[in-house]
């Protein structure tokens, strides 16, 4: 049973248990490959830094209202984390996570979390009411934020044939109809827009531990 305290790692092993089994042998096969390729791949290049200006652009809240990351961190420093979608399970974990752990930790800090996806905005509202999520959820069309951070991806073709399958297509999800995705990334902005730590996850298996994340703060 998942405790308020387990980490998103432990979580992470009880939702692959329970999975185990449950997919065609072809399709697990394929997200496998796929996942084994990220981590062989590692760090993408050109990757942003800290002490880079963090990346904005047309961002639409979870009702489908027009803003921007600077409108929504509204003057403050942030945690800004970039998730796949409501569609991806091991996201839904890392929220959930951030909800019941990260969200407590902050509070009195003055630093905003906002999570922000290339869905549309509806399924920014289904992420947030799912996991009853407090915190600020943006969608992204167009994986501007991703983009501007080195961390957008996409499936392969056989994963994305996996995905279909399964009656999941990124095209029909996507606010810009298209099938990129950013990798999971945690960064730590600065009240001046300047990004003071950044965690990539190309293995989107695995998330930024809270503890992790708290540890960065003192960098603020």
């Amino acid at each position: 049973m998942t405790t308020i305290n387990t980490t998103i790692a432990e979580r992470v092993e009880v939702l692959q248990a329970g999975m185990a089994g449950q997919l065609p042998a072809d399709v697990a096969t394929a997200f496998g490959d796929e996942q084994a390729g990220l981590v062989a791949a590692g760090m993408p290049a050109g990757v942003l830094s800290a002490g880079a200006a963090m990346p904005d652009g047309d961002l639409l809240d979870a009702h489908g209202t027009a803003t921007t990351l600077a409108a929504a961190r509204a003057g403050k420093p942030a945690v800004v984390v970039t998730y796949r979608g409501a569609w991806c399970p091991f996201c839904n974990v890392a929220l959930r996570a951030y909800q019941e752990q990260l969200v407590p930790a902050l509070a009195g800090r003055g630093v905003e979390l906002v999570a922000v996806s290339p869905q549309k905005p509806d399924g920014s509202l289904t992420m947030a009411e799912k996991n009853e999520l407090t915190f600020t959820v943006l969608s992204d069309p167009g994986n501007q934020i991703a983009a501007g951070l080195g961390v957008l991806t996409a499936p392969t073709d056989e994963v994305r044939a996996a995905q279909q399958s399964l009656g999941l297509d990124l095209a029909d999800l996507n606010a810009d109809g298209t099938r990129g995705i950013p990798m999971p990334t945690v960064v730590l902005v600065d009240a001046e827009g300047t990004i003071r730590w950044i965690d990539v996850h190309p293995d989107y298996t695995t998330r930024t531990e809270t503890s992790a994340i708290v540890a960065a703060l003192e960098l603020l």
